[in-house]
């Protein structure tokens, strides 16, 4: 019988939401991978347990996460029925649409029928009444706008979902959604950009867009698919994802510049104190627009090193200003 250690708030930071009242720990734990039903369950336990003790509360799914997709929301369900099932009230679950879950023309985007048959499937995996984010994965740009914000409408006042945000949105598109939602008296809790010390993306426009309508951002691929990680520092591991099959993290990405730029940073990350990891996570927290960031993990070892990410001193100019002539060339 699990029992959640009774120091886990004592070390965690929490973040404001946006103007909301929510509060979210400074890293949140994504199900993307590692925790479908092809990897080991005893492994994703652990972690997802290890990182509740750390007072990571806020666990982040979607409707096609595993391998095999829907599984990792089966995975978290199980871990929540056996062992969360007292904590629910002290956990932020949130759960995404858009992306291709299942066949036929219903199966993805965003309309309001995939989205809301998304959310039921979603909630039944997990064994929830509710979740506490629901998000649109990906805009739609052959369905209305207006339909799919329709759909998160229908899942706050249905009470399937107690906020509602926007992932992969462009900065145009996110204040049109946020005014949509407005307009029916329900506001914006978050966006969820892919962003990183490598992808700036989210610079060009949304976060100025997100500050000034009071939204959060929590961003996604933090560590570059791990590349802002001790991982690589010494070349390509044989067990690493670069090494392996993975779509996203190719051999021939990571090139000797790459690497000595990798180097560079870390560097730096040991002068504050910090593993390169810790200093990634930390440097998307300069903006007070992010309320949390979402890490990925394969060991709990991972987690931990990760939770650290808050207690090194704020940047000064000059080390923002290293990383940037680093990455920049």
């Amino acid at each position: 019988m699990y029992t959640a250690s009774k120091q886990r708030y004592e070390t965690m930071e929490y973040k404001r939401v946006g103007n909301s009242g929510l509060k979210l720990p400074y890293v949140s734990l994504g199900l993307w991978h590692n925790f479908g039903s092809l990897f080991p369950h005893s492994n994703s336990r652990e972690m997802i347990l290890g990182a509740f003790d750390l007072g990571i509360t806020h666990f982040d799914l979607a409707n096609n996460y595993g391998p095999i997709p829907g599984s990792a929301e089966e995975t978290f369900g199980k871990v929540l029925k056996q062992d969360l099932q007292n904590y629910r009230d002290e956990i932020i679950i949130s759960t995404k649409s858009g992306y291709y879950m299942w066949e036929g023309p219903y199966g993805e985007w965003g309309s309001r029928k995939q989205m809301i048959a998304s959310l039921d499937q979603s909630l039944k995996r997990m064994g929830l009444e509710y979740v506490d984010i629901f998000y649109s994965h990906r805009p739609d740009m052959e369905t209305p706008l207006e339909e799919t914000i329709s759909a998160l409408v229908q899942a706050v006042r249905s009470g399937k979902a107690l906020y509602v945000g926007l992932s992969n949105y462009d900065a145009t598109r996110t204040k049109q959604a946020i005014d949509l939602l407005k307009a029916e008296g329900i506001h914006c809790l978050i966006h969820q950009p892919r962003y990183n010390i490598y992808d700036r993306r989210p610079e060009n426009g949304l976060y100025q867009v997100l500050e000034e309508e009071g939204v959060g951002a929590i961003p996604f691929s933090p560590l570059e698919q791990g590349l802002l990680t001790n991982r690589y520092l010494n070349g390509i591991p044989a067990d690493s994802r670069a090494a392996g099959d993975s779509i996203f993290l190719k051999t021939e990405q990571i090139t000797q510049d790459r690497l000595k730029q990798i180097r560079a940073l870390n560097d730096i990350a040991k002068e504050r104190g910090q593993t390169l990891a810790q200093m990634a996570l930390a440097w998307l927290h300069k903006s007070p627009v992010t309320s949390s960031v979402i890490i990925g993990a394969s060991r709990l070892s991972q987690i931990e090193d990760c939770a650290q990410a808050h207690k090194a001193a704020p940047f000064t100019q000059e080390e923002l200003d290293q990383i940037d002539r680093i990455v920049k060339g």
